[in-house]
């Protein structure tokens, strides 16, 4: 119970910060790699958002929001070592993605099981 809490309140905290990505969409000048980027992090914020009511029918859609923050932050992370000049921004996001990532992890519901019929065990 207390795990299942923890999860929705780390699904509605990363789903705030990732839908808040719209504020800088929308009212700043920013070059066309870092808008769809940005349109990505909103749409997936607004799903995670959603997923927070019921994790466990969501599993996959955690699994995917827990790993592209790792992969963010693993791509991030290669980037600050031949960007000099953006190299703490890059490093700060990256641990930022990849303590989402492993909450999100360590968090995720547990599969359900699924009886020889095909069906699942409640």
């Amino acid at each position: 119970m207390i795990r299942e809490r923890a999860l929705k309140a780390v699904l509605v905290v990363v789903g705030l910060m990732f839908a808040a990505t719209a504020y800088p969409l929308l009212s700043m000048n920013l070059d066309e790699s870092l808008q769809m980027m940005l349109s990505l992090y909103v749409t997936l914020g607004i799903f995670v958002l959603l997923a927070a009511r019921n994790p466990s029918a969501h599993r996959s859609l955690i699994a995917f929001a827990a790993w592209s923050s790792i992969a963010h932050a693993a791509v991030m992370t290669f980037q600050s070592r031949s960007d000099v000049g953006e190299r703490m921004h890059l490093l700060l996001g990256s641990l930022a993605l990849a303590i989402i990532g492993v909450a999100l992890i360590v968090l995720m519901p547990a599969q359900r099981k699924v009886d020889a019929s095909g069906f699942r065990k409640s």
